[in-house]
């Protein structure tokens, strides 16, 4: 997993040309003005998911991972945190879905951190995560998650 400010996203550039563009796509978007929903970028290998929601609890939530696309997640307004943890050797809760492309995992992540607006986490198929989560309270959230295809 990667966690980072925009401002340095051309860090990235070298792990790969779907990586330059989703930092390029978040770069010159003007989230503010798009509504919620699938945005495509590069079809099935490279398209964005726009969204706003209040945080919640981690009380009710469990880590997921995926097989198909590593995300990156980009707060546009607002903060979260979001748990953490190394995929090893966790049995799902809730089996892998090839159609939804995730899973879920019923541990209690290894550690949290905090999102705010322009910051950034990437998140690999080795990569358990808990998004959406409240900080003190609940609050508003805009996030883009970008699905970049392994």
């Amino acid at each position: 997993m990667v966690l980072d400010t925009i401002n340095n996203a051309h860090l990235y550039y070298g792990l790969g040309p779907r990586f330059v563009r989703a930092f390029e796509y978040l770069a010159t978007t003007d989230f503010h003005a798009l509504e919620k929903g699938k945005y495509e970028i590069d079809g099935d290998h490279l398209f964005a998911i726009v969204n706003e929601y209040d945080t919640v609890d981690p009380s009710g939530e469990q880590m997921e991972s995926h097989k198909k696309y590593i995300d990156i997640q980009y707060i546009v307004k607002g903060a979260e945190l979001i748990g953490h943890d190394f995929l090893q050797q966790q049995t799902p809760s809730r089996a892998y879905s090839e159609t939804e492309d995730y899973m879920l995992f019923a541990e209690k992540p290894a550690f949290f951190t905090r999102l705010d607006q322009q910051h950034f986490a990437i998140f690999f198929p080795t990569d358990l995560h808990m998004p959406n989560l409240r900080i003190d309270q609940p609050a508003a959230v805009k996030k883009v998650v970008i699905k970049l295809a392994v």
